[in-house]
């Protein structure tokens, strides 16, 4: 779970945010005020379990280990129409997902980028295109256990999650400069 912080102790990367990363871009991308310099918005982690269909403990089991990964209850996402090859109904309950903002997302990235990443198997960096065109990059973790947060031991399946990164940057270059200066690994 992620740690409770009080008015005192901010967030390590929110401070390293607030002294290093923004002189840093505001120089680099020659912005003249404050708020011209892109930031993290929120960040999204969701899972889809197309499992639950046929065994919706393994929805619960999802939920479960999305709230101890992030430290913020997820919520069960329903299906938005009906697909007859797959079995699945709308409004049937086949994912979850969080939406983390302030210290407990950037407790979250911190975790991420310096403990989780490093912990795949054969690990190389995150892809560099991953970006939307608007700012936003979108990364696919194919495992659960490279959290620390997961005991190997008692988990039901493997299962893969998406992390949304949403910024406010104009363009794919200033995001990336952004989560650069965070410490996320691109491949090169």
């Amino acid at each position: 779970m992620a740690k409770k912080t009080d008015a005192k102790s901010a967030p390590r990367l929110k401070t390293m945010y607030q002294e290093k990363i923004l002189p840093q871009l505001m120089k680099d991308l020659q912005y003249k005020n404050v708020m011209q310099v892109p930031k993290i918005e929120k960040i999204v982690v969701s899972m889809g379990v197309g499992e639950a269909i046929g065994n919706k403990k393994l929805l619960d089991v999802a939920v479960k280990e999305i709230t101890k990964i992030t430290g913020q209850k997820a919520i069960k996402t329903k299906a938005r129409k009906s697909i007859a090859n797959f079995k699945l109904r709308q409004g049937m309950e086949i994912g979850t997902k969080v939406t983390l903002r302030g210290a407990v997302m950037y407790e979250f990235l911190d975790r991420l980028v310096n403990v989780a990443l490093p912990r795949v198997k054969d690990f190389r960096g995150v892809n560099a295109k991953a970006f939307d065109g608007r700012g936003n990059y979108s990364l696919g973790i194919k495992e659960q256990i490279i959290f620390p947060e997961i005991n190997f031991d008692e988990i039901e399946a493997v299962t893969g999650m998406n992390i949304a990164v949403i910024t406010t940057a104009n363009s794919d270059d200033e995001a990336r400069a952004l989560l650069s200066g965070f410490g996320m690994p691109f491949a090169r």
